[in-house]
């Protein structure tokens, strides 16, 4: 998994509970993707362990992890008709 300088530095280091299997788990088992208007796209996987959506944001290269958080506001079932 790539990741980026910023993740390394800033993400891991205010998320110490983070994992970096969560982070392939998302990106393999996404329940959602969106593509930003900057080309950037986030995925979402439930994590049991923390008991929330995790939201993993990849670079526009489809390779790179740029962000990934715990998403408070995401709900499976507001973007499912």
């Amino acid at each position: 998994m790539k990741t980026t300088h910023y993740f390394e530095t800033s993400v891991m280091l205010r998320r110490p509970y983070l994992k970096k299997e969560w982070v392939e788990y998302v990106l393999q088992n996404p329940v959602h993707m969106e593509t930003q208007t900057n080309g950037r796209t986030r995925y979402w996987a439930f994590i049991p362990e923390i008991g929330k959506y995790l939201r993993v944001v990849m670079e526009p290269d489809g390779e790179t992890v740029l962000n990934a958080f715990p998403d408070r506001g995401f709900k499976l079932e507001k973007i499912t008709p």
